[in-house]
């Protein structure tokens, strides 16, 4: 079978990826004037809900150009390093924009928009690579199923992330009057967990279904690779987060610190494993 691939209409797509990090850029210094703002008049959402609209936009255009890549490449977009950190971008954007309801997310827009902005620029200056075909062992619908869970998992955790960040800056008594207008603690602990719940939920779901997967191509449900390894690694310690806000009564400063390493595991398993180690799961594409 010839898979036809398109790197023209992939160098289309780079160009709708880097609209959305204009737009992302755009955001993100409304969501900035908005927290200044704070500190004057806490009832003035002006800015924030221009913000979120241009947010919005940021996010369909980096979708286009993410379907563009799928097209160009005859296969879902998120066959190596460059493709899953567009995806996980526009994951992460939709999950947020969809959760708008939710009381008290509006509080990590800066952040969702900054690290969002910052996976789409090292993916850009980084990580890109043409457009090319998949080994045989990735050729499988599987690819679809186990890749497309973790990368929600991925979107839980780094909303997250941005929760447990804004609890220790809080409960360090920093930011002065802009931290006082945020979310109470017990809010931000709250809405901290709920997400990490979710993706924790998803990423246990990554590790069946990546054993399962496994079998199938290489005739065994585990092999002690390093991607597999640092995989249960993150489930341990979200497990562990999990766990012992449920049962041990952590919560505070322990709790998000721990919720922080569970995140900074997950980005030590995309970019430092990929990079400098090698295994069967490796596949940046540099």
């Amino acid at each position: 079978m010839n898979i036809v691939l398109n790197e023209e209409l992939s160098q289309i797509s780079l160009l709708f990826v880097s609209a959305a990090m204009g737009f992302l850029s755009v955001a993100l210094l409304l969501f900035a004037f908005q927290l200044a703002k704070l500190k004057d008049d806490p009832t003035e959402t002006r800015f924030e809900k221009v913000g979120f609209w241009v947010l919005g936009v940021a996010t369909l255009v980096l979708a286009v150009g993410v379907v563009l890549r799928g097209i160009a490449a005859n296969r879902v977009p998120w066959a190596n390093m460059y493709e899953f950190a567009i995806s996980s971008a526009l994951m992460i954007l939709t999950i947020y924009l969809m959760s708008l309801k939710v009381k008290g997310i509006g509080s990590v827009a800066t952040f969702v928009t900054g690290f969002t902005l910052v996976t789409l620029f090292a993916a850009v200056s980084l990580f890109y690579v043409e457009v090319k075909t998949i080994m045989p062992a990735l050729q499988s619908y599987w690819l679809v199923i186990h890749v497309v869970v973790a990368i929600m998992a991925v979107g839980f955790f780094a909303i997250a992330a941005g929760f447990h960040i804004f609890y220790l800056i809080k409960d360090a008594g920093w930011g002065g009057v802009i931290m006082s207008r945020m979310p109470d603690l017990k809010q931000l602990e709250r809405i901290a967990y709920r997400f990490n719940m979710v993706g924790f939920v998803s990423w246990s779901f990554t590790l069946i279904a990546g054993a399962i997967w496994a079998e199938r191509a290489w005739h065994r449900y585990w092999g002690w690779d390093t991607k597999e390894v640092w995989t249960f690694i993150i489930w341990v310690v979200y497990a562990g987060y999990l766990h012992a806000m449920a049962t041990r009564g952590w919560s505070g400063r322990r709790a998000a610190w721990l919720g922080l390493i569970g995140f900074g595991a997950v980005i030590f398993n995309f970019v430092i494993v990929n990079l400098f180690f090698k295994g069967l799961h490796v596949y940046s594409g540099l």
